[in-house]
């Protein structure tokens, strides 16, 4: 087992629990202090879930010991957040999206490269044991050559339960960018790089009505696009619909399926690491399920597991920069798309990340 990597966290808020609770699955991650622009906010916390210190940003930042830097902050400071961690010699993993822009997306990849740390970001649900799943049945020829794909996430959009709803509404939110990743980086997982993209969006209503108990009838101005649509061509040659969309009360739609010259492939919620596979082969008479061959009892944490269990031996982790920027790359893609009205070719690739070996114990990666 390699040395114990200490890791502290800048974000207190909702997501914070399911990152402690992930993190500690794995043996080689020490959680040692949590920071927060609400120091107060950061103590209870850290006093809530046993971390041993709480400390402001810069205190954070400042501390040689840690190591790993998990941005936890609202999307629109995820680039300024990252950028301070790199700036300080610390590898840094945050919370999807990588970036609200492409440009801030490129500076933090550069500022890393140039400083010789590493980038991870969320999504990592790909790596539990659905997504894995599916990504051997189709290593595996389970569907023959993958043809096609569809991927949708509809649904009414967050004012109604969660507490702070304004972010999703605002510049950097919106269902593309927040749900987006999860569909786009299981989409990868299984089927490759985007090439080539098109796109239509909108914004269906100019404002929003927050029915959550903390909020209940405050109205939400929306600044982003809450339906969007998009077609993406694959560069090994599957094309994909996606559709993201916060103007749906209710559909009967699968999350993704993938169709190939052999059968058909149901995928689970990307947002989940469990869930349950299916697969119906040419000819035949009805789905199947299929047991999951991997653990799906990891939670969110797993990427920066993976990311720590690669630094000794320097091999990719699969959670990484380069995946995450081909991710917002592809989202800002559509939206250009949307307003030019034609296809827009990505600048962008990156490599289908290391699947996951079998067999692995529970708090165990491949090293």
């Amino acid at each position: 087992m390699p040395d114990r990597v200490k890791v502290g966290v800048i974000g207190a808020g909702k997501i914070f629990a399911a990152y402690v609770a992930g993190c500690r699955a794995f043996p080689i991650l020490d959680l040692d202090a949590v920071a927060d622009i609400d120091l107060d906010r950061a103590r209870q916390q850290a006093a809530e879930h046993g971390l041993p210190r709480a400390l402001s940003v810069d205190a954070l930042l400042a501390d040689p010991a840690i190591q790993i830097v998990v941005n936890l902050t609202v999307p629109k400071v995820h680039a300024a957040v990252s950028l301070a961690a790199i700036a300080a010699g610390k590898h840094v993993y945050t919370e999807k999206p990588l970036a609200v822009t492409r440009a801030d997306g490129q500076r933090v990849m550069e500022a890393a490269a140039a400083q010789g740390v590493r980038v991870g970001s969320a999504p990592d649900t790909f790596l539990g044991g659905g997504q894995q799943t599916c990504r051997k049945l189709i290593d595996d020829g389970w569907i023959g050559e993958p043809v096609a794909a569809v991927a949708f996430m509809m649904g009414h959009g967050p004012e109604s339960w969660h507490p702070n709803p304004d972010f999703f509404y605002q510049s950097g939110g919106g269902p593309l960018l927040d749900m987006g990743p999860y569909y786009l980086t299981s989409l990868i997982n299984l089927l490759g790089p985007v090439r080539r993209v098109a796109g239509s969006a909108r914004a269906s209503f100019p404002e929003r009505i927050a029915t959550s108990r903390e909020h209940f009838g405050r109205r939400l101005p929306v600044e982003v696009p809450t339906h969007v649509a998009a077609l993406l061509d694959f560069a090994a040659g599957p094309i994909a619909t996606l559709i993201t969309s916060f103007d749906v009360w209710h559909a009967n739609l699968p999350r993704i399926e993938i169709y190939g010259s052999e059968g058909t492939l149901s995928v689970p919620d990307p947002n989940i690491f469990g869930g349950v596979v299916r697969v119906r082969r040419a000819g035949a008479a009805e789905w199947s399920e299929v047991p999951l061959l991997f653990d799906d009892q990891v939670g969110r944490g797993i990427g920066v597991a993976d990311l720590a269990m690669a630094l000794p031996s320097g091999r990719p982790h699969r959670a990484s920069g380069e995946l995450a920027f081909h991710v917002l790359d592809i989202m800002q893609a559509v939206e250009e798309s949307s307003s030019a009205g034609q296809h827009v070719t990505l600048a962008s690739s990156t490599s289908r990340p290391a699947s996951l070996s079998m067999g692995l114990l529970r708090g165990e990666l491949n090293a």
